[in-house]
């Protein structure tokens, strides 16, 4: 339990110290709002970087070059643990939204930072403001901001992947943005699998390369959350040998 206490212990002492930050990124944004983003995002990413770290993870990362640089992109990722999010947030090389499940909203000081770095909050019970929030997203990657789903909708409890929700594939299909799906393998073993335990765990995180979603053709086109699904299985079955 010592590591679930000292996690916990430095998010709330973060969240509680960073209040201070909220003002000096919302005078940089009156002048420089591209340096308010990298910056604001920088420090939950770092924050997020500790997390790991106090949490005893291991990860190995391969295939962050398959991300490109120049454009925004859609990033895909299997759900298996809330350390997905962390590892995601602290991997992702530039200012990146996510699509959250609304009960996150209600934390105090951490939904601050969510807003503030273009999180969406679903509802899951409300498909018409469900819907809203995916052009939202959409406006987004136009803007130049890259946002990252996780397509199961909630956590897996078994470690298998759910069928992915089609819908949430449309950021990409009417953008035209990039997808770049993120496999995570191991990271329930790091709490979900023995709650409230986190326990030291050695995970892979797996950045595929980016599948262009105008170049789909027949099926594939139909139904691209079910073949980009397939491609992470293959590479989820490959990195599962590496622990």
């Amino acid at each position: 339990m010592i590591r679930t206490v000292i996690v916990v212990l430095f998010i709330s002492i973060f969240l509680i110290c960073s209040i201070p930050i909220w003002g000096i990124l919302f005078i940089i944004g009156l002048f420089n709002k591209k340096a308010k983003d990298v910056i604001g995002y920088k420090c939950v990413a770092w924050a997020f970087g500790v997390v790991a770290f106090l949490a005893g993870v291991k990860y190995e990362v391969h295939g962050i070059e398959n991300v490109p640089k120049d454009k925004s992109v859609l990033f895909i990722g299997n759900h298996l643990s809330y350390f997905d999010i962390v590892l995601a947030y602290h991997l992702s090389p530039h200012v990146t939204g996510f699509l959250s499940k609304d009960d996150l909203k209600k934390v105090p000081l951490l939904n601050v930072w969510m807003m503030m770095n273009y999180c969406l909050f679903l509802t899951r019970t409300d498909p018409r403001q469900d819907l809203k929030l995916i052009l939202k997203a959409q406006d987004y990657i136009k803007a130049g901001i890259s946002m990252f789903i996780f397509p199961e909708g909630t956590r897996s409890k078994t470690g298998e992947m759910a069928p992915f929700h089609e819908a949430s594939l449309k950021i990409a299909t009417k953008t035209g943005c990039p997808i770049v799906p993120v496999c995570f393998t191991n990271t329930r073993e790091i709490l979900e699998a023995h709650m409230p335990k986190i326990k030291k765990t050695k995970v892979v995180v797996t950045f595929l390369p980016a599948i262009d979603p105008n170049a789909l053709e027949g099926e594939n086109k139909k139904r691209p959350g079910a073949y980009v699904q397939g491609i992470m299985a293959k590479q989820l079955e490959a990195d599962a040998k590496l622990i």
